[in-house]
């Protein structure tokens, strides 16, 4: 169940005051104050999702708090309602101009004041909704490739589907001097639109990291090193965990060398079989003597390599439990031989769901060595 809309009430009245408490509390989470100075505390301590306020008050009447509101732009956007005696059009036109939502003269409907309340906080919700959902796109636009590497012999996919707004699955490659390419996939810990925040900014320090240290190594433990030290010495990152996969493919010598902190384990899919990818170390951010270990394994013709994000593995199936390490590594065997192997991956989860989609966000990076045939056609 969702929380209750929170509105502050700001009425010098005491009368009144109580009234608004007691009547709009049987709807909404309501807060009182009796003048302007009160209700900025008030907002202070918790921000309201709507403000209904007198104008008249002592201390600070009700136009002053709303342009020390609108002068913030923490709160410059929370509805307001004032609630006055006056009612001639110059005060009316004054709030008007100063960006307020409504405007009820006293003796006033409180039952028509719930119903304006709950219009004005669904609309504001909605806008909010569109808005978090744009940003939540903006930042998948910055977070996520808009290209794959394209390797004689080799095939490289990359799919993502956040969820709503997404949270903070990210994905990353740059190609270094000698040929060979460096993979990130990860997760940051959370959801929703500050999970997004942490990833981008997380985003940009692998980038920075990877980028720096090129010239000096190559090994994915290393870079993996560097990067908790530099989440953990963060002031603003200090605070946030990552799970986060470091790959170097060799496409010369069909090979893959990697270091794990934590994430999801690959899974490699062969004409045999799949096998999971064992080696896992301690996420990132919660130890700064953390160390990783570099691990490689080659790449057989007709094998695929599943990197992925925990929105494959906890989706639920239509048995009541989640598909698991076992349950992808099933989906990923019967899409080895497709032509579209993610998208048959992915519908073949689907089928075999409790739900028609997934419950979380969807990252899939698929590297597919291609049987000899395949090669020599490509």
């Amino acid at each position: 169940m969702s929380a209750r809309p929170h509105v502050l009430v700001v009425e010098d009245n005491q009368t009144l005051r109580r009234l608004l408490e007691y009547r709009l509390g049987k709807v909404y989470d309501v807060a009182v104050a009796e003048n302007g100075e009160k209700g900025l505390e008030a907002v202070e301590a918790r921000v309201p999702d709507l403000i209904v306020s007198d104008i008249m008050m002592p201390v600070m009447d009700g136009f002053a708090l709303l342009a020390a509101l609108r002068s913030d732009p923490a709160t410059q956007a929370i509805p307001f309602i004032f609630l006055t005696a006056k009612s001639d059009d110059l005060s009316r036109q004054k709030g008007l101009r100063k960006g307020v939502d409504d405007y009820l003269t006293k003796p006033f409907d409180v039952d028509r004041l719930i119903t304006r309340i709950g219009q004005i906080v669904q609309r504001s919700q909605v806008y909010q909704t569109k808005l978090n959902a744009k940003i939540g796109r903006d930042f998948s636009d910055r977070l996520l490739p808009k290209e794959m590497p394209d390797e004689p012999g080799y095939r490289a996919v990359f799919f993502s589907r956040p969820k709503e707004d997404g949270g903070g699955d990210l994905f990353d490659w740059t190609r270094a001097q000698d040929g060979s390419y460096l993979f990130t996939v990860g997760d940051i810990m959370g959801k929703g639109l500050q999970a997004k925040f942490y990833a981008f900014s997380f985003l940009s320090y692998i980038r920075s990291t990877v980028h720096a240290m090129l010239r000096e190594t190559l090994s994915p433990a290393k870079l993996m090193t560097r990067v908790n030290e530099m989440l953990i010495q963060d002031a603003v990152l200090e605070e946030t965990f990552a799970s986060l996969l470091i790959m170097r493919w060799e496409p010369a010598k069909n090979r893959i060398i990697y270091a794990n902190a934590g994430h999801c384990r690959p899974i490699l899919v062969t004409p045999d079989g799949p096998g999971l990818v064992e080696y896992s170390d301690l996420i990132l951010g919660l130890d700064p003597a953390a160390t990783y270990e570099d691990r490689q394994l080659t790449l057989p013709p007709g094998s695929a390599l599943l990197c992925y994000t925990d929105g494959l593995n906890e989706q639920v199936a239509k048995s009541g439990a989640m598909f698991g390490e076992g349950g992808v590594a099933l989906g990923a065997q019967a899409a080895l031989a497709e032509p579209q192997p993610v998208h048959s991956l992915l519908s073949w989860l689907l089928r075999r769901s409790e739900k028609p989609q997934f419950d979380d966000d969807v990252l899939v990076f698929w590297l597919q060595r291609l049987a000899a045939a395949e090669a020599r056609a490509a």
